[in-house]
């Protein structure tokens, strides 16, 4: 019983040094210019057409619709698409959103089949695949909003995207977009959350060495 109030402490310690940093990134985000996001957007896609140029015979990628401020991945999304390979998007509007439940997948079928969801994301009004893993993504590309070269992920702090990941497959990698100061020495983590096997920014793929500090449940 004496250790439980210390765990309660260091439950809201982490929760709250979550919070900190997510501030910190958004704040910095909306303070960069149009310019400068379009640059690294921009540098960070050809890093990630290098990477994946690397990969032969890539057949389908779950990937995400950035927002304002995230970086980037319409450019990536066009070509993916261009090249005949499936991307598979979030769509939030339906059940899935219920706290507990993975999110549903849809495949992208160009801009004219997108329509706005919930919290403006842009999400597709193609038939959804389910809630279970996205549908035999061979790679997958989410969100974040820091991580460090171990692979632990900060998210925006509601679980979407740490239920989804818990249905990739093993061996399925999942890489994460970030400007090159949002990897940090260090995150705050908790037990649940999900880790990257790489990290793309403007200027360098980090390929996060296989180990304990990646749960997959």
């Amino acid at each position: 019983m004496a250790d439980s109030p210390r765990s309660d402490v260091d439950a809201a310690a982490i929760q709250s040094a979550k919070q900190l940093l997510r501030h910190a990134v958004l704040l910095s985000r909306e303070s960069r210019s149009p310019q400068a996001k379009a640059d690294d957007d921009h540098a960070r896609f050809a890093q990630l057409r290098t990477a994946l140029e690397q990969r032969s015979g890539l057949r389908t990628v779950a990937a995400y619709l950035s927002t304002a401020t995230e970086p980037g991945t319409l450019e990536l999304i066009g070509w993916l698409a261009s090249r005949d390979v499936q991307v598979l998007l979030p769509a939030l509007s339906s059940a899935s959103r219920s706290a507990g439940i993975r999110p549903d997948w849809a495949p992208y079928a160009g801009p004219e089949k997108l329509q706005v969801g919930p919290f403006s994301i842009l999400e597709p009004t193609t038939p959804r695949l389910g809630s279970a893993d996205p549908a035999g993504a061979e790679l997958v590309i989410c969100s974040a909003l820091a991580a460090n070269v171990a692979g632990d992920r900060l998210g925006r702090g509601g679980g979407w995207y740490d239920r989804a990941l818990s249905g990739v497959p093993d061996g399925v990698p999942v890489w994460a977009l970030l400007n090159d100061e949002e990897v940090l020495e260090t995150i705050p983590t908790d037990p649940w959350d999900i880790g990257v096997d790489a990290i793309v920014t403007p200027t360098r793929l980090v390929t996060i060495q296989p180990g304990p500090a990646m749960p997959r449940p």
